[in-house]
């Protein structure tokens, strides 16, 4: 397994991350998301990501339980705050100093430890003063629960924001966590030239488009069942977006340049996102451990010029780049679930 430095910061992070996304707490019993974190851990991936919004919190437990054992100090834990949690009040959601330092200590509480080593917000809250967000983060890296903060889906103009904001408050920013694959390239434009700038890493989340880079949806075929395509708990959701034939037909298309590699599509598909020098880390999910030792088999990987050209000609026309849709994910008010 490959490491990398996140951000301009002295951490390093296993180029495969763990995440337990619509999987741990919801799509797979807990037997088989342990056995998935431990196939993780024999495969050397040290970097685990979660979400307190993750089934209601019950995914941070999930990996806790997971990860009991293991020496902490030989791991990254990774998670989030932002969205609606618990009974979903008024204050369970967003980026007050009131939801923020209560969710951290529930955080820890789940997952079982006395710190996180990237304390994540999970969007940008456009109803909380970004300056009683950041002070909130940076009181809790002195209180040592946090060692770092990190952002995901933050427009380019937000991540200068909150970094001048970060260092004003002797605190380390270093990191966006994205959507971002071959067919979602939205960060390409302006996140990724801003991270660089500023000392950012890229964690990327979806790399595989969420199974359709896999190949198994084939256009004008039946989903395949027990696939996310037919998950009705949010996964169908999420992938309906990439479910049309012009996309599919494009990615029966990549076949022959992963078999070159000799690669399967979905070792293609991650190892692509790791050739972006911005990129620290790919985030992977599994509802099968075999799924993981097929995925970290992408870390390492080098994909000639000549098949990255390739690639972009073969998915021309369905590739999404507008940088538009970043500010997108961010809602403009607080959600109620």
């Amino acid at each position: 397994m490959k490491h990398r430095h996140l951000g301009k910061s002295g951490l390093k992070i296993s180029e495969i991350a763990y995440g337990n996304w619509l999987t741990h707490g919801s799509q797979v019993e807990n037997d088989a998301a342990t056995a998935c974190v431990h196939a993780a851990l024999d495969a050397g991936v040290t970097t685990f990501d979660t979400a307190d919004t993750y089934a209601n919190t019950v995914a941070e437990s999930v990996l806790g339980d997971a990860l009991r054992g293991q020496r902490r100090e030989s791991l990254e834990i990774f998670t989030k705050v932002y969205w609606p949690t618990g009974p979903m009040g008024p204050n369970d959601v967003g980026l007050s100093r009131k939801h923020v330092m209560e969710s951290i200590n529930a955080s820890l509480t789940r997952l079982g430890t006395d710190y996180v080593d990237l304390y994540q917000a999970h969007r940008w809250d456009y109803e909380t003063p970004i300056e009683e967000t950041m002070q909130a983060f940076a009181d809790i890296v002195r209180q040592g629960k946090a060692l770092y903060i990190g952002v995901s889906e933050w427009t380019a103009d937000q991540l200068r924001t909150g970094h001048a904001l970060a260092q004003e408050l002797g605190i380390h920013l270093i990191s966006n966590q994205p959507q971002y694959s071959m067919l979602w390239r939205v960060i390409e434009e302006e996140v990724v030239p801003t991270s660089a700038e500023l000392g950012l890493s890229q964690i990327v989340w979806s790399p595989v488009a969420q199974g359709v880079l896999s190949g198994k949806y084939k256009p004008g075929q039946e989903r395949p069942a027990g696939s996310r395509a037919t998950d009705t708990k949010g996964g169908a959701r999420m992938i309906e977006r990439f479910m049309r034939d012009d996309v599919l037909e494009a990615v029966q298309g990549l076949e022959p340049i992963a078999a070159e590699l000799d690669l399967s599509m979905a070792q293609l598909a991650v190892a692509w996102v790791l050739q972006n020098d911005n990129v620290a880390a790919a985030i992977i999910g599994a509802s099968r451990p075999e799924q993981v030792r097929e995925n970290v088999a992408a870390t390492g990987v080098t994909i000639p010029a000549e098949l990255l050209d390739r690639i972009d000609q073969v998915l021309a026309g369905v590739v999404v780049r507008d940088p538009a849709l970043t500010k997108e994910s961010s809602p403009p008010q607080h959600p109620v679930f």
